[in-house]
């Protein structure tokens, strides 16, 4: 009885060990979530600078071709 009784016991630490692996992948998987969205954050952006940059060039274009 007592025999089954630690079996059980190891059982159920088993599971709990289980049970935290579960926990910590799903942490790691949820900031590897958050770093890319900061990632595609990040490229926008950029990409955004990257359009003010166009605009003001067009702007400056126009006021030198205005200007002739």
């Amino acid at each position: 009885e007592r025999e089954r009784e630690r079996e059980r016991e190891r059982e159920r630490e088993r599971e709990r060990e289980r049970e935290r692996e579960r926990e910590r992948t799903e942490r790691e998987r949820e900031r590897e979530r958050e770093r890319e969205r900061e990632r595609e954050r990040e490229r926008e952006r950029e990409r955004e600078r990257e359009r003010e940059r166009e605009r003001e060039k067009l702007y400056v274009f126009n006021i030198y071709f205005i200007s002739l």
